[in-house]
């Protein structure tokens, strides 16, 4: 499963929280990370850390630019072989821009070919190695090919980046990954630094709040989820965890109303099935 921010990565906060996907399992049998799919993964296209330079300003990168956007635009559209075929396209006319490797690594990794797309990631990396974006995308393939050493090592060279502007995103997917490979405490330390950069993300919050229960730090847990279920960016998942966190304390009154929340909002809900059941370790 391919998961992608979109194609700006700007610590956009238009999550679609309603579709988002179990992407990622924890190691020991923990439940699934929350991670958004398609609407707010953890990829992005654009080198927004790459200098400008005399090259930026040839006719060659300025037909190239306006290619790469229209590959970027079916990209979005879910149109992946169409816009394989525009940057390829991109590429034969202007072969230096990493720009155009970048998009194609994340087209090949939609279509399932990720000895494709890590080839194009490093391309682009060994055209512009500033550019985070790239090193960040680079990680996460990494990561879902179970990668763990050297997809931890590419997101710390994105955040070693100067300037980088999406520390928050690039330290979220990296705590996903940590406690992916079983790392939990590298994994709760990186997704308290997202937090702190970024406290409005729903995936950060909900990912701690998840890892800091299942090491039974209770108070912690509910600190990082309550902002979250206060918000209209509670889901059936929030609410859930939220209940057990509460339950776990013996606050049962908490974890009524939490309950109640979740059969009036998500009664359809998977998560709404096992409380009715009454199956709070599942």
């Amino acid at each position: 499963m391919t998961a992608a921010y979109g194609l700006r990565a700007d610590g956009s906060r238009t999550w679609r929280w309603a579709g988002l996907l179990a992407a990622l399992l924890l190691a020991c049998g923990m439940p699934p990370l929350m991670l958004t799919g398609c609407a707010g993964g953890t990829a992005s296209l654009t080198g927004a850390n790459e200098l400008p330079t005399a090259q930026d300003d040839t006719p060659a990168r300025k037909r190239a630019r306006v290619r790469l956007q229209l590959a970027a635009s079916y990209f979005q559209d879910g149109k992946n072989n169409v816009a394989l075929d525009e940057i390829k396209r991109v590429m034969q006319t202007d072969p230096s821009f990493s720009d155009a490797y970048n998009l194609a690594g994340l087209i090949y990794q939609a279509l399932e070919q990720p000895d494709w797309a890590e080839r194009h990631f490093q391309r682009a990396i060994a055209l512009n190695p500033r550019d985070g974006s790239t090193l960040h995308n680079l990680g996460w393939l990494q990561c879902q090919k179970n990668q763990y050493g050297p997809a931890n090592q590419s997101f710390t060279q994105a955040l070693a980046v100067p300037g980088y502007t999406d520390r928050a995103k690039t330290l979220m997917t990296q705590g996903i990954c940590q406690a992916r490979a079983g790392n939990t405490g590298q994994a709760v330390a990186a997704l308290k630094r997202s937090y702190e950069l970024d406290a409005s993300n729903p995936v950060t919050a909900y990912n701690l709040a998840l890892l800091l229960f299942k090491a039974r730090q209770y108070d912690d847990a509910r600190a990082y989820l309550r902002r979250l279920n206060d918000s209209e960016q509670a889901n059936a998942q929030t609410l859930w965890l939220g209940l057990k966190i509460e339950r776990a304390q013996d606050n049962r009154a908490v974890a009524r109303q939490l309950g109640g929340q979740l059969l009036r909002r998500f009664g359809d809900s998977h998560e709404a099935a096992l409380y009715q059941k009454g199956a709070f370790d599942e």
